[in-house]
């Protein structure tokens, strides 16, 4: 019965899926399917409780808030007044402009919290000052659409606010956990295209500016609103003053303010990113809702037990574990968004995880980590679409230009699992 059940409720998925119907709505209807089928649970009562409890969660508060933030960011001058910070100092280390995609959407994303918004704003920025001055596209677009996915590892992260919900486990530990390993991969993207630089020198174009340290100093007040605006989010909350949702609220009103400064505050830009947060919020909290109803259904048949049990009698050892898991993710990812996969995915995974004596919250950073290879994996990554909208180049070729960036995300999984306290020591000391 149970092997019966699984193999239903994977064809029904795959085949709501399939015919394009939105993921929130074909996660309640394969839960309805399980429910239906192969329990005698009352189904609405059922559901209505478990997408009350889903969606009303405080926690997720913080979620609408950080969303709105990065779109009145991404409407706002912010992002050229970064490159215009960024760029003197970037400009005779090797590969010189090309390390402003991984700098400024580290930066960004210690704002925005979102990947794909990261990837829009410093897209918009960057590629076409590169292209203006000579960089070659396929090293711009690569370094872009790897570099945007730090938007999901460097807090605030709204997909470690979905797994901390999911996983039951402390927002600001799992925000503290992701800087380090934020910092180590945008290290390793700069040093990939520094070793790139080297081997291609020709293919570098010399450098237009010319300016001493004291001009360079004078150029890095354009940094000045977003250094602000990170320190309102982030100093909120490691120092305690604020939790994950309130740092959130400041960091909207911190947003709204900087862009009145700067006069890029209208009320039509106010009411459209107002409007674009609900409707991807709205997305999300679907998804969420339909995750959690699937998640009680399969736990009502009995799947996650066997799954656990099946994924035990294979006698892996921890590493071989996290090998299968990425493995498995990255398969995943050709299909479902990161949030999917996230709340899909966490109820089973947990108890073999724990029985395997991984910590909940290093696990949730590796979880990012590998949702962000997904986001450049066709044929789903959602950072190749956003940067397909903003060069109209073919898909394909995005991918294969970003590849590289992929393998550079595999040898930081690793590195996280060879020295764990890269994730676990400022959580542990803070």
């Amino acid at each position: 019965m149970d092997m019966m059940a699984a193999l239903v409720l994977i064809i029904a998925l795959f085949a709501v899926l399939g015919a394009g119907m939105w993921i929130g709505l074909g996660l309640l209807a394969v839960g309805l399917i399980g429910m239906g089928l192969f329990t005698s649970r009352p189904v609405g009562d059922s559901m209505m409780l478990t997408i009350w409890g889903a969606s009303s969660a405080w926690t997720l508060t913080a979620l609408p808030l950080f969303l709105w933030m990065g779109e009145i960011l991404f409407r706002s001058k912010l992002s050229d007044s970064m490159f215009r910070g960024l760029a003197p100092w970037m400009d005779k280390l090797p590969g010189r402009l090309l390390h402003t995609n991984v700098v400024g959407c580290t930066i960004f994303a210690a704002i925005s919290g979102s990947s794909a918004a990261t990837c829009a704003t410093i897209g918009k920025m960057t590629l076409p000052e590169l292209k203006k001055r000579g960089y070659p596209d396929a090293m711009a677009v690569g370094t872009l659409a790897g570099s945007a996915t730090l938007g999901l590892l460097i807090p605030p992260s709204i997909m470690m606010i979905v797994y901390g919900v999911a996983a039951n486990v402390s927002i600001a530990k799992l925000f503290l956990a992701g800087v380090f390993p934020g910092l180590l991969l945008a290290g390793l993207f700069m040093a990939y295209i520094a070793t790139w630089a080297l081997f291609n020198r020709d293919k570098v174009p010399a450098s237009d500016m010319s300016m001493g340290f004291m001009q360079k100093i004078y150029e890095s007040r354009f940094l000045i609103p977003a250094v602000i605006l990170i320190g309102l989010v982030l100093g909120g909350i490691y120092s305690g003053v604020a939790t994950a949702t309130e740092a959130a609220a400041l960091g909207v009103a911190g947003a709204l303010g900087l862009a009145a400064i700067e006069g890029s505050l209208t009320w039509q830009k106010f009411t459209e990113g107002l409007v674009a947060a609900c409707r991807v919020y709205c997305m999300i909290g679907l998804i969420l809702a339909g995750a959690a109803f699937l998640t009680l259904a399969m736990g009502f048949i009995g799947l996650p037990r066997h799954l656990a049990e099946w994924i035990g009698s294979l006698h892996l050892s921890p590493f071989a574990l996290l090998m299968m898991l990425t493995v498995f993710f990255i398969v995943l990812g050709c299909f479902l968004d990161g949030i999917s996969m996230v709340v899909l995915t966490i109820a089973v995974l947990l108890p073999t995880v724990e029985a395997a004596g991984y910590d909940l919250i290093w696990f949730g950073i590796f979880i990012v980590l590998v949702v962000e290879m997904a986001q450049i994996t066709p044929p789903v990554g959602l950072n190749l679409f956003v940067i397909q909208g903003l060069t109209k180049r073919d898909i394909g070729w995005i991918a294969r230009v970003a590849a590289p960036m992929f393998f550079v995300m595999l040898a930081a999984v690793i590195m996280l699992y060879v020295w764990p306290q890269i994730v676990l020591w400022l959580p542990s000391h803070m």
